[in-house]
């Protein structure tokens, strides 16, 4: 042999020997092959002092399910060698063919890694199954831009350890997810299963054939027969529901405008009144309910306009729920009705143009006519004040002359010395009474507690009170408030509470005018008056 080739040999044998001191760092899976649901390890063993390990790329295929970490030292000559060895779940998404990538160790890459993820068996949807979903849609021909309800059931009759319960939405369609997941058993065919609700609600934008997949869940059992004490004493499981085809239907010529299809519509009354007064207003409290349609697809809730009745609406109170898997919205809106003459009066009531699907025929929900009887009203405050009665004149009656004498005359004087200064105290305390209880305002909640409490009304009334002002005269009010923030914040209230404007946009005016209390003008007196007063205490 050469003393080249010899040379070459034991640099060749040197780089063997001093490898494993710079390659410390390296990756490995437990697997390579594995079943959707199951999970994998991957391990990480590094000698560099790392504390955790970056997972984000992991992420973007994978759901991480934990992580461990063991640190070992060996003493070796009188040296230390220190190794961490981390390991990581992973569970794939699906199955297919997957790269786990490389990853930073301190200053060193793992390797890419290769996996291979097969699908699991579909359990069929039936209650012979150990697992099973269901797929519900409430119409299979509904229109475009209806409200579909669809409930997904996962049921399940062994101890289901984890699991993911998907839907996919389908093209041309938006799908979204409704409120909570609902469990409650189920007795099927003798026996006992767990269900899992969950509602979606599916709108579809065009007309024509729409195919929803059937939802899907990737999940693990646990291994009764193992004790199910241990990630090797689970087993994947995947269950599928059946598609579901739906035709949609176009928007039929001459349907009401705005499009409203709905399995049910209903108008009703809840508070009607029977009698109003000129001037002054009468509430009206209505309830429309939408069977299949969501607030947001409620039409406005108005009052038609009435000749000699002005109407005001306050903002309506929505609610949304869902029944007999589909959405149901209910909206309540209270009407203030003031007519502006006596008399008997028969106001129409609202009604709604709406679409029933279920019969494929324009309907109309109309309430009946509100039968008013309005009477005039009081004097309003500060109007005028009520005629005193007229002195009835005496019959002349003949006296026969007679002479006073200067007693007669003396007591005279002396009674209306008395009698006068008393009737007038009398009288003065008596008017300052009846202004005092008409100027009174009506006891309420505070500014402060209104303003939190939200109730325009109520903020309305407290200003009233506040500012000494009689009834609901905001623009007295105004007058009050030499800040011109806060007396456009009032001004902005009153549009809201009559319908002319953003009820929580004058709440939140008002909140910022009044955030550090209300301001209010004073009254200046004169100087002090040379004239006693004229009702003294």
């Amino acid at each position: 042999m050469s003393r080249g080739i010899t040379r070459w040999l034991l640099c060749l044998l040197l780089v063997v020997v001093a490898w494993p001191a710079g390659a410390q760092t390296r990756a490995w899976l437990d697997r390579a092959e594995i079943t959707v649901g199951e999970v994998v390890a991957l391990n990480i063993a590094t000698d560099q002092r790392v504390e955790a390990i970056d997972d984000a790329p992991l992420r973007v295929q994978f759901d991480i399910g934990g992580q461990s970490v063991r640190r070992n030292t060996v003493w070796e000559n009188g040296h230390g060698q220190s190794s961490t060895v981390f390991a990581v779940g992973l569970r794939p998404r699906g199955p297919g063919i997957f790269e786990v990538p490389a990853l930073r160790v301190g200053g060193a890459m793992t390797r890419p890694l290769r996996l291979v993820v097969h699908a699991a068996a579909v359990a069929p949807a039936s209650a012979d199954a150990d697992v099973f979903v269901e797929t519900d849609v409430d119409a299979s021909r509904p229109y475009v831009q209806q409200s579909v309800g669809v409930t997904v059931r996962l049921h399940y009759a062994v101890p289901l350890l984890s699991g993911q319960l998907d839907l996919e939405a389908p093209a041309h369609a938006s799908l979204q997810r409704v409120g909570e997941d609902i469990t409650y058993p189920r007795l099927l065919g003798g026996r006992r299963y767990n269900v899992v609700e969950r509602r979606y609600l599916l709108v579809p934008e065009r007309s024509g054939p729409l195919l929803l997949a059937g939802a899907r869940l990737n999940g693990l059992l646990a291994n009764t027969a193992a004790g199910g004490l241990f990630m090797e004493d689970t087993r994947p499981v995947a269950a599928a529901a059946p598609a579901r085809a739906l035709q949609v239907l176009p928007v039929p010529a001459g349907a009401p405008t705005p499009w409203l299809p709905l399995h049910a519509f209903t108008l009703r009354y809840l508070q009607q009144p029977r009698q109003a007064w000129v001037g002054q207003a009468a509430t009206v409290d209505v309830e429309a309910v939408a069977d299949g349609a969501t607030p947001a697809q409620m039409p406005a809730l108005e009052w038609p306009a009435t000749a000699g009745v002005q109407v005001f609406p306050e903002p309506p109170q929505v609610e949304e729920g869902f029944v007999n898997g589909r959405p149901r919205a209910t909206v309540r809106r209270r009407f203030a009705l003031v007519p502006g003459h006596a008399g008997q009066m028969l106001i129409p009531g609202p009604r709604v143009r709406w679409w029933n699907a279920d019969l494929q025929a324009a309907r109309v929900a109309e309430l009946p006519p509100l039968q008013l009887q309005v009477v005039p009203g009081a004097v309003p405050v500060g109007g005028p004040a009520p005629a005193t009665l007229a002195t009835v004149p005496k019959r002349a009656v003949p006296i026969p002359p007679r002479r006073q004498a200067w007693g007669d005359w003396a007591w005279g004087w002396l009674a209306w010395a008395v009698i006068l200064p008393v009737a007038w105290l009398a009288w003065g305390g008596r008017r300052r009474a009846v202004s005092a209880r008409r100027l009174a305002p009506t006891a309420g909640p505070t500014l402060a507690e209104a303003l939190r409490a939200g109730g325009l009304t109520d903020i309305a009334q407290a200003l009233a009170h506040a500012a000494r002002v009689p009834g609901d005269d905001m623009e007295a009010v105004c007058r009050r408030l030499p800040d011109a923030a806060q007396a456009d914040a009032v001004r902005q209230m009153q549009a809201a509470r009559w319908g002319q404007g953003d009820p929580q946009e004058a709440l939140q005016a008002l909140r910022k005018a009044f955030s550090g209390g209300a301001r209010w003008r004073r009254t200046h007196q004169g100087g002090k008056s040379l004239l006693p007063p004229l009702y003294p205490d």
